[in-house]
Parts: structure tokens; C-alpha cells; sequence
């Protein structure tokens, strides 16, 4: 494009000037002069929208080198910067100075087409699948103020060690969530420009340096990374956000990091921290998430956070848990008036819960187990009456659950199992109609299963397992909706199971099968599993979600239970597992069960159920566990039926003939010599149940459907405004 410039012509001496063409000239001089040079009519008075040539054929050539499936590309044609997705260019100079091409599924290599953008201020390539390691060519990028690559998962290789030293204005850089090893670049550590870095869920290793620089966000969470925990002494006022979970970082916690005056979220879990909290380390008030958890902390815990005092403290989120601290719970974390979500889980806590804990009126999580906590359930609890998860199992807590807890009527998982808790099951429970998940589990509860149950219309898992509870099964107990779990075994149940509407439960009825469980999660199917998810979504409000991992099924076993099995409870297709084992029952197996589809695990061991076992039963292709053991079963088990993939599942069966081979007499498969040992044990009730000492694969089984109470896991999703 061609350039104009300004000429001045001034007037020859050849004729006199008058005295009034004198001032026109001199102000016309005056105005070129103090006019800039580089200004003219057509480069600047005038805004283009052309796309520079060389930009252009930088851009195209990248193209050409990215899987595309979703056309997001296809508008790169054509000179008119203003047209291409993602692209922006100088108004002035037609250069490209920033590309945002976040979520768009290319994939491919980084090109190093992309280093001759050497006026490129902004690159923002995250949530792709781009492969690879990056172009050190990248270095010459001197504008560069943001890089963005995160969330691309294929990108390898060492981070480029000129990262650090390449721009003077780099100020964000996100490599966040891919797959780059070695040691974080020296370089890094002195850019001077820098105020975020996320190197997080990568697999970089080596000692943790300190940083030399201002930094507002440092996040390395998911690495390798070992040392000792930095002071970050040149971020004391201005550091937000220090995420460093998930790492090998040892040692204790230094005093230091109490001095980080605008720090809002600390996140130092899973490391290998040890020793105890110094009573020193005060936080400033402006700390809004604090999670030390799954860590190897000792001692008592913090009775101070913050420094104006735990009164003024705005921490939203506290978490201790999975550490070996000691003694009571203190009562100024009552006085942390914020706090949304307290998890002091898995540690050596004694003593009683506070009753003061329901000062805490913007709680939505208490998660107090696996500790050593006794005492009942305090009643102020009522006060927390935003109240979504109540999680006290595995403690030594006594007493009643009180009726007053149907306040709680946001309250969605409720787990006070493995405790001393006696009593009845409050009708005033039906008040809690949000409930999701109960697990009252290995406590001493007693009395009959009441309607107050019904009113859980969004249930998904219940657990009454190894109580006190008796009478009859009411005739509304399948009638749930969303029903996912239902573990009623270890009681005293009597009567018949009812003939009900089974139709009522989606998963029970549901055939996509392998949604709920994993293979490998079968040893555990009555297990309670739990993810916890905690958003971090500014500095007022915390969201918080679950996610159940419990297999589809129904346990009725350990109970006094007679009569025929529910025909209908065998057209389950969504069913994961059935144990119905140590009960009276009797009559034959209905030949419906051959359509449950999804079964992975059978137990109808130790009843009374006779007849023949119905055909085909071992060809369910997902069925993995079966027991029929200590029944009445007769008739002849056929070798093609490759029921031996089944050891044990047939003791105790007298008239039971299974066919080792083909043509062969079938051996029968009679109850085991049990020394010194009768039939009949001595129970709790006027019916005694039989136990046998089986053979050791069938006791391995027994111990595969016990009910463990496993570790909950967490995530925390920490984001932050800047």
C-alpha cells in the first residue's frame, strides 16, 4: 500500500509578501511542525480490517496441520481479520495479536507456523486434544502476555526452559491438565511479569523452589513436585490462590506462610506434611478454603486461624481430615461464623461434638467420621439449618436420634452408621423429605420400619444392615423411585417379602448395565461410596455435590424371613445383586431369573428353597458371584451348563446332582461334616437359624458381601476471580 507525505512549499523572494500573508504562513508552518510524522490521512485517520499477509499465511498453514471435525476453522478464508473465529488483529497494522480458540476438539500438532505471529499478545488453545511438545520456536513470541494451553491432555515433553525469559510481559501462563514431565524452568521462577501460573495435573518432578516474583495464583496441584513448602516471601501481598495438593512435599508447615496477607485459598492435601500445627500460624481473615487433609498432621488441632480471631474469620471451607491430630474439637471453630463446610474426618478426635456446633448457621457439610467421638448426636444441631450432608459414621456415638432433627429438611445424605445409637427410627423423620442417602448401619436401632420412610420420595440409598429392627416388611418398601440401594440384612425381620410393584424403581429396572459399578468395585457392592465435590466459586459461596458409586441392589439376608420368593423381584433387569441368603424361604427359584441382565452377584444360600435350579442361570453373562448352597435344590446341574466356574455354590444340596463329565454319574453334593456341631444355633429369637462352617471358597465369598464402610473421597474444584 502506498504512502503520502506531506510536502511544505513555501513562497519564492522573487515577489514582496505582504504584511498579511506573513501570519497565514507562519501558522501553517507551525502546524506541520508540531504535526507528528508519523501521522498521514490514509495510515491512521483510517482503521482497516485486512489481515496482514504474513499473519495470514502463518494461520493457514497451521490450519492445515489441525483435525478440524467441527468446522471451526472453515472461516479462515479470505483477507478480513474480522471473519475469522477466533482471531484478532491490530485495527492499525493488520497483525494478529491474539487467538482464542478454547473447546473447538482440534486436534494435532502445535505448528510452529504459529512463532511467526511476532506481534501475538494473547494464545488461548485450552480444552483441545492437541499432541506433542511444544514448538520452542514459541520463544520468540516477545509480546506474549498470556499462554494457554491447558486441558489439552496429549501436550508432552519438558516444559520449553526459555518460557521464563522470552517475554517481559508474560503475565498468565496455563499448562494446566496434560502430560508434560521434568522440572518446572528455572526461568520461571524469576519472571518478573508473572502473576499466574497453573502447571497443575502434569507429571513434573523435582524440588519446589521459591518464587521470585509478585504471583496472585500458583497452582501445581497433581505433579510429583518434593521439597519443603516455599515462603513465597516476594507474594506476601498479593498471592490469592496457593494450590499445591497432590504432591510428594514434606516436612512440617512453616510459619511463614501465615504471612501470605491476602491469601484466600490454601490447599496443601495429599503431600506427605507431618508434625503439628504451630500455634503462631495465623491466617488472615481474608482466607476463604483451608484444606490440610490427607496429609500425616499430628497434634491438637488448630484453636486459632485466624488472626483477628476465629469470630471475624470469612474461611468458607475447613478441612483437617485424613491427618492423626488428636484431643477435642475446639470450641472456636464453633465461632467460625463463614464456614459452609467442615470435614474433620479420619483422625484421633475424642470427646463430644459441641453443642455449640449449631452456631454454625450457614453449615451444608459436617463430616466428623472415623474418629473416636462419643456422646450423642447434640441436639443445637437444629441450628445448621442449611444442613445438606450429615456425616458422623464410625465413631463411639451413643444415645437416640432425636426428633427435633426433621428441622433439617434440606438435609440429603444423613450416615450414622457403625455406632452405639439406640432407639427408635422418629416418625418426625418424614420431615426430611430431601433425603437422598441414610445409612444407619451397625448401630443398636430397634422397633419396626414406620411410614416416616415414605416421605424420602428422592432415596437412593438406605442402610439398616446389622440392627435391631423387626416385624414385618411393609408393603412399601420397593416403592421408591430412584432407588439405587436398599440393605435391610442382619435383623429381625419376619413374614413374607411383598409380593409389591417393583416397577416403581428406575435402576432397579434399568439395563445399562456397567453405569453404577466397575468390575473391580465388586468385592465392595454394599459398600457406601461417595464423592464429594466442593466448588470454589468465589469468595461468598461454596457449591457442594455428591456422586454415589453404590451398586444397583437389594440385601435381605441375616434375617427371619419365610415364604416364596416374589416372582416379580426376579424381573429386575437393572438389578446388580441379590442376596437374600441366611432366611426360611422356601418354595422354587422362579424361572424369571434368567432375564436379569445385569445380575453380577447371587446369594440364596442357607433358606429352604427346593426344586430344580433353573436353566441357563450360569449363562447370565455378567454373573460373577453365585451361592445356592445349604437349600433343598434336587435334579441333575448338566457340565455344558459350565456351572464349575461356580465353585461351592452347590454344598449342602443332598439331592443335587452335579455332572463332572458328559455321560458320567453326576456327584451329589450333601452337607459337610461339621464336629461337635449341630444344626441348630441358638438365636436372639424363638427361631433359630442354621450356620454352617462351609468350605473356604464359599467363606471367601461371605466375606466379599460384607459390608465395609470405606474411606470418602473428595475434590475440590478451587477457581478464583481475578
Amino acid at each position: 500500500m502506498g504512502h503520502e507525505r506531506w510536502v511544505l512549499a513555501l513562497p519564492t523572494c522573487k515577489t514582496p509578501t505582504s504584511h498579511h500573508q506573513i501570519p497565514l504562513l507562519l501558522l501553517v508552518m507551525l502546524f506541520l511542525l508540531l504535526t507528528p510524522p508519523s501521522l498521514s490521512i490514509n495510515e491512521t485517520d483510517t482503521e482497516t480490517d485486512l489481515l496482514h499477509p504474513k499473519d495470514r499465511n502463518a494461520l493457514v498453514l497451521f490450519k492445515s496441520q489441525v483435525q478440524d471435525p467441527y468446522q471451526f476453522l472453515s472461516s479462515w478464508v479470505g483477507s478480513n481479520c474480522t471473519n475469522w473465529t477466533g482471531v484478532t488483529c491490530s485495527n492499525r497494522t493488520g497483525r494478529v495479536i491474539s487467538i482464542n480458540l478454547t473447546g473447538m476438539n482440534l486436534s494435532g500438532l502445535v505448528h510452529p507456523s504459529l512463532c511467526k505471529l511476532l506481534f501475538l499478545e494473547t494464545l488461548i488453545l485450552p480444552h483441545n486434544s492437541f499432541y506433542g511438545s511444544l514448538p520452542p520456536c514459541l520463544c520468540k513470541l516477545m509480546n506474549l502476555k498470556t499462554l494457554d494451553f491447558g486441558h489439552n491432555m496429549g501436550l508432552n515433553g519438558t516444559v520449553p526452559p526459555c518460557i521464563g525469559n522470552f517475554s517481559m510481559t508474560l503475565e498468565r501462563i496455563d499448562l494446566s491438565f496434560n502430560s508434560f514431565t521434568g522440572e518446572i524452568p528455572e526461568t520461571l521462577y524469576y519472571l518478573k511479569s508473572l502473576k499466574y501460573l497453573d502447571l497443575s495435573h502434569n507429571n513434573l518432578q523435582g524440588n519446589l523452589g521459591d518464587f521470585g516474583q509478585s504471583l496472585v495464583y500458583l497452582n501445581l496441584e497433581s505433579n510429583s513436585i518434593s521439597g519443603t513448602l516455599p515462603c513465597l516471601s516476594a507474594s506476601v501481598e498479593s498471592i490469592w490462590v496457593l494450590n499445591l495438593a497432590n504432591n510428594s512435599i514434606l516436612g512440617g508447615i512453616p510459619s511463614c506462610i501465615s504471612s501470605l496477607r491476602e491469601l484466600r485459598q490454601l490447599n496443601l492435601s495429599f503431600n506427605g506434611l507431618r508434625y503439628g500445627i504451630s500455634p503462631i500460624l495465623l491466617f488472615s481473615d481474608k482466607l476463604v478454603v483451608l484444606d490440610l487433609s490427607f496429609n500425616s498432621l499430628s497434634g491438637l488441632l488448630p484453636r486459632k486461624i485466624a488472626e483477628g480471631g476465629s469470630e471475624k474469620s470469612g474461611l468458607l471451607l475447613l478441612d483437617l481430615s485424613h491427618n492423626q491430630f488428636s484431643g477435642d474439637i475446639p470450641l472456636t471453630i464453633t465461632e467460625l461464623k463463614s464456614l459452609q463446610v467442615l470435614f474433620l474426618s479420619n483422625n484421633l478426635l475424642t470427646g463430644e461434638i459441641p453443642e455449640r456446633i449449631g452456631n454454625l448457621t450457614y453449615l451444608q457439610v459436617i463430616d466428623l467420621s472415623h474418629n473416636l467421638l462419643s456422646g450423642s448426636i447434640p441436639l443445637n444441631i437444629v441450628g445448621c439449618f442449611q444442613l445438606l450432608a450429615l456425616i458422623l459414621n464410625n465413631n463411639n456415638l451413643s444415645g437416640e436420634i432425636q426428633p427435633e432433627l426433621d428441622a433439617l429438611d434440606s438435609l440429603k445424605i444423613l450416615d450414622i452408621s457403625n455406632n452405639e445409637i439406640s432407639g427408635e427410627i422418629p416418625l418426625t423423620l418424614a420431615g426430611c423429605k430431601s433425603l437422598e442417602v441414610v445409612d444407619f448401619s451397625y448401630n443398636n436401632l430397634s422397633g419396626a420400619l414406620n411410614d416416616a420412610i415414605t416421605k424420602w420420595v428422592n432415596l437412593r440409598f438406605i442402610s439398616l444392615a446389622q440392627n435391631k429392627f423387626s416385624g414385618a416388611l411393609p408393603t412399601w418398601l420397593f416403592s421408591f423411585q430412584l432407588i439405587q440401594t436398599m440393605d435391610l440384612s442382619g435383623n429381625k425381620f419376619s413374614g413374607y417379602i411383598p409380593d409389591g410393584n417393583f416397577n416403581f424403581s428406575l435402576k432397579f429396572n434399568s439395563s445399562n448395565f456397567g453405569t453404577t459399578t466397575s468390575f473391580e468395585q465388586l468385592p465392595i457392592l454394599q459398600s457406601l461410596q461417595m464423592k464429594l465435590s466442593v466448588l470454589v466459586s468465589d469468595i461468598n459461596e461454596l457449591g457442594f455435590d455428591y456422586h454415589l458409586f453404590s451398586a444397583v441392589g437389594i440385601d435381605l439376608s441375616r434375617n427371619l424371613l419365610h415364604g416364596e420368593i416374589p416372582v416379580s423381584l426376579f424381573g429386575l433387569h437393572g438389578l446388580e445383586y441379590l442376596n437374600l441368603s441366611y432366611n426360611f424361604l422356601d418354595g422354587k427359584v422362579p424361572t424369571s431369573l434368567n432375564n436379569m441382565s445385569s445380575l453380577r452377584a447371587l446369594d440364596l444360600s442357607h433358606n429352604s428353597l427346593s426344586g430344580q435350579i433353573p436353566e441357563n442361570i450360569s449363562c447370565l453373562g455378567n454373573l460373577t458371584l453365585l451361592n445356592l448352597s445349604y437349600n433343598c435344590f434336587s435334579g441333575i446341574l448338566p457340565k455344558k451348563q459350565r456351572y464349575s466356574r461356580f465353585p461351592g455354590a452347590f454344598a449342602g444340596n443332598p439331592d443335587l446332582c452335579v455332572e463332572e463329565s458328559p455321560g458320567e454319574a453326576c456327584q451329589t453334593k450333601g452337607l459337610p461334616t461339621v464336629p461337635n456341631k449341630n444344626f441348630e444355633e441358638e438365636t436372639d429369637g424363638p427361631i433359630s437359624i442354621w450356620v454352617f462352617c462351609i468350605s473356604a471358597v464359599v467363606s471367601f465369598y461371605f466375606g466379599i458381601i460384607t459390608l465395609f464402610c470405606s474411606a470418602r473421597t473428595r475434590n475440590y474444584i478451587l477457581q478464583t476471580k481475578l
